[in-house]
């Protein structure tokens, strides 16, 4: 099986410790939005697209990329993040959010809203807490730190054995 993984991310950032984690799956590989060209993405079987959350969503370029691809007939994809406050905890189980606050909404819709509309299949979503130094948060020193933590990456393991079971 062929996987690429689109990841918005720095060096060594949260979201790059998850995203080498899903690049140990045999015949994975890692690029960038800016470094996907033309119809590239007819040559993988799986395709997974990653970011830390920016404002209740995944990173621009990715939106923007995906934003371009041509329809697809169920191209199999999957959605992964890293974010201050992790999904679960801003979810009900039915995916619903629990606040009324429209703030609080599932930072992954906006990213599954394009794909679907372009024909991705959604094999899974994953999305662990991250290490946030945004804005006001450098001063006191950033939250979350340490994670992802061991735990966090070993659900990124288990989530990847999904992904390869077809």
């Amino acid at each position: 099986m062929k996987i690429l993984i689109i990841l918005y991310a720095r060096e060594k950032s949260s979201t790059r410790k998850i995203s080498d984690v899903f690049a140990e799956i045999p015949g994975a590989e890692v690029k960038s939005p800016k470094q996907i060209q033309g119809d590239e993405l007819n040559q993988y079987d799986l395709i997974g697209f990653g970011s830390g959350i920016f404002d209740q969503k995944h990173h621009i370029d990715l939106l923007e990329l995906a934003d371009k691809f041509p329809l697809y007939n169920d191209k199999k994809a999957f959605i992964f993040s890293t974010s201050g406050v992790a999904r679960e905890s801003l979810l009900k189980k039915n995916g619903e959010p629990k606040h009324k606050n429209p703030n609080f909404s599932d930072p992954h819709t906006p990213l599954r809203k394009v794909l679907l509309s372009k024909g991705f299949y959604i094999k899974g979503e994953f999305n662990c807490k991250g290490f946030n130094d945004n804005s006001f948060l450098k001063v006191f020193g950033g939250m979350n730190k340490g994670r992802p933590n061991a735990d966090d990456l070993e659900n990124a393991r288990i989530f990847a054995q999904t992904l390869k079971a077809e």
